[in-house]
């Protein structure tokens, strides 16, 4: 029997082999880690190609995923960094609250929407089983799959869901349209069943390739700038996007991979029912454990300073008023963590948001003063001015107009761009 690849992710990912783990008939069982096991990579010698932050539902955002699923599958579709071969499946109950039954898995190459190229579609497995059941807080690792991956393509990894999930774990805004079908329609490449559509990701938290050209993985750590809110839905047009592709049109198969943790909403210092743990918390999880990373990218902190102007209720609880001073030494922590594990970060300045609903002028003199720490202090690696590269020439602390989504916050397509374009790609090679 194959060996079966799983991890905790209440503490960060173990792998371990099947030996000793409790099997049903048919279908392979991940089991939960012990508190205090230590972190492992995925697979050795693999890169993540495709990676997002798993997030817990909650009542105040209306998803498929508070109800969760019941005899149905989920079609993701994922974009790909870094071409390779022997493709691994990460699947995740992390914030499951009760065992997760996945009934079958497959993997193939999108045509359009659901419909998926003919001769590409591959099953998936688990310990050499076409089943895997994750008991909560688990997530498991695939078996290879003989699949040849091309660098920034559209992939479709499709999810059945025999049983009732219970609410699922999930990452909320994909910016990409993904499908679910009645019934198990892991394996067609018809689209036709799939009927009912959704713009988050369900299950599926990464894909690892194995690529020996490719130098290891960089990972984008932020909020909803990061996760490319506002930006095209389908047109995969977040920063990160824009940054593999310019490493892969100058280093070609020798380029690294760009996986994107972020998660909209998110805080450096406090978690939100709505917009996941916070930042230390997940760091060791979203960032530290890909596969192959060698290098991060931060960009965090507006949501700390804005949602103090926000009530103190739903989405926006606890509403703290933290200091520039804390924030920093929350990225104090975040970049310890990083060098212990032997992984170099880059300090990204917070873009402009003058014009925002949650902006003042005292969270505007917040945001200069953490500005002025990410340039100064020395502490980090290297530092990405992504506040220059976006803000209007007339008036720093606003937007420029040609890259503003609208909403004074966000970028738009365009201004996703311009950040991915502002990275040095000297600092990554």
């Amino acid at each position: 029997m194959k060996a079966l690849n799983w991890f905790s992710t209440a503490t960060r990912r173990v792998i371990v082999s099947l030996a000793g783990i409790a099997v049903l008939v048919g279908t392979a069982v991940a089991v939960a880690a012990p508190g205090g096991a230590s972190a492992a990579p995925a697979a050795s010698g693999s890169d993540a190609t495709w990676a997002a932050s798993p997030m817990a539902p909650t009542p105040l955002v209306p998803n498929l995923a508070n109800a969760g699923f019941n005899n149905q599958t989920v079609r993701n579709i994922v974009y790909t960094s870094v071409g390779g071969s022997d493709l691994r499946v990460r699947v995740s109950n992390t914030f499951g609250m009760t065992a997760l039954q996945i009934g079958r898995v497959s993997v193939g190459v999108e045509l359009t929407g659901a419909q998926l190229v003919r001769g590409t579609t591959h099953p998936v497995t688990f310990g050499g089983r076409a089943s895997v059941t994750l008991p909560v807080g688990a997530e498991a690792v695939s078996d290879p799959v003989s699949l040849q991956v091309s660098p920034q393509e559209n992939l479709a990894v499709s999810v059945y869901l025999p049983l009732p999930t219970g609410p699922a774990t999930y990452h909320s805004g994909a910016q990409q349209t993904n499908y679910v079908a009645s019934g198990n329609h892991a394996g067609d490449v018809s689209a036709a069943a799939y009927t009912t559509t959704a713009t988050s990701w369900y299950f599926v938290d990464g894909l690892d390739v194995s690529n020996a050209q490719a130098p290891g993985t960089i990972v984008a750590f932020g909020d909803s700038i990061t996760d490319g809110a506002a930006s095209q839905v389908g047109a995969n047009d977040r920063w990160p996007n824009f940054l593999a592709r310019r490493l892969n049109a100058q280093l070609g198969a020798s380029a690294p991979s760009v996986v994107d943790e972020g998660i909209g909403g998110n805080r450096v210092l406090n978690d939100s029912a709505c917009f996941g743990v916070n930042a230390l918390a997940r760091f060791g999880r979203d960032a530290l454990s890909q596969p192959g990373v060698r290098d991060v990218i931060l960009l965090e902190g507006i949501n700390d300073i804005g949602f103090s102007q926000e009530p103190n209720t739903g989405c926006f609880a606890p509403n703290t008023n933290v200091t520039a001073g804390q924030i920093e030494r929350g990225y104090e922590q975040i970049i310890s963590m990083a060098h212990a594990a032997g992984v170099k970060i880059f300090g990204g300045t917070l873009t402009p948001f003058k014009g925002a609903a949650y902006w003042s002028p005292a969270a505007e003199a917040k945001r200069e003063a953490v500005n002025n720490w990410i340039r100064t202090s020395g502490a980090f690696d290297g530092v990405i001015d992504f506040a220059k590269a976006v803000q209007s020439s007339f008036d720093p602390l606003y937007f420029n107009p040609a890259y503003n989504s609208g909403d004074n916050l966000h970028p738009n397509d365009a201004g996703y761009e311009a950040m991915g374009n502002a990275i040095d790609l000297a600092l990554l090679q």
